[in-house]
């Protein structure tokens, strides 16, 4: 096959591919000049190791020529028909300006409500129910309850953020922002009987000075059971 031939080729080809009705009919194009195992220049390449060395210079940037022209044909005809088969669909719809929009959902839980949310599911399947409290708490309940008197010396392990009452400080009752979630403990006690099984997740305060591993808020999570027979 000379050069002329494979000019006479891609003309073919091109042609034929021009032609492709659908993208069945390009693949079937595209097979038959360029398929690895019988395509057209396929074979057209491997009759260079039987031409004389200097046919082969003339006969290779023949063949290249006639690659670059089949490919560019396939690649125009298939832009063709994907942009016709667009249109057919888009001219097949129709929008119904009525319909109310789609729901386009913004942000993401926290990592630390991810975590409480598993956390209290988890707990539930035992039988314990989530529970919240007041963040800003009386001092009855975040020491007094708990066996922690004014004076007591565990209650130096807590820096407290004590908060002044807009409606006037009562010093019988002083507020402050719970160091711990224990309280609900206590809360809990009073409203319900035994057998009591509840979590408690939640936000508190402590005066810290912010570092690598302390922060003046922080979340707890912790559990009470009474019942009898428990361990």
């Amino acid at each position: 096959m000379a050069g002329e031939d494979l000019k006479d080729l891609a003309d073919r080809a091109a042609a034929e591919i021009a032609a492709a009705a659908d993208e069945a009919a390009l693949e079937a194009a595209r097979v038959r000049y360029l398929g690895r195992k019988e395509g057209a220049l396929t074979e057209a390449t491997k009759r260079i190791a039987a031409l004389p060395p200097n046919e082969k210079p003339a006969y290779g940037a023949a063949l290249n020529d006639a690659k670059r022209r089949i490919g560019a044909a396939l690649d125009q005809r298939g832009a063709a028909l994907r942009e016709s088969a667009l249109a057919r669909d888009l001219g097949g719809e129709r929008e119904d300006m009525t319909l109310p929009p789609r729901r386009v959902r913004v942000g993401r839980l926290h990592p630390i409500t991810q975590t409480i949310r598993e956390v209290s599911r988890i707990f539930g399947t035992l039988g314990f129910e989530t529970v919240e409290g007041p963040e800003i708490e009386w001092d009855y309940y975040n020491f007094e309850a708990l066996n922690i008197p004014a004076g007591h010396p565990a209650r130096e392990k807590w820096d407290t953020l004590w908060i002044s009452n807009p409606l006037g400080d009562d010093p019988s009752r002083p507020i402050l922002g719970r160091t711990h979630t224990s309280p609900m403990q206590v809360r809990v006690m009073e409203k319900r009987k035994p057998p009591i099984r509840v979590v408690v997740p939640g936000r508190c305060y402590r005066y810290e000075a912010t570092d690598a591993i302390r922060e003046s808020i922080f979340f707890q999570y912790e559990g009470l059971a009474i019942d009898e027979k428990l361990t």
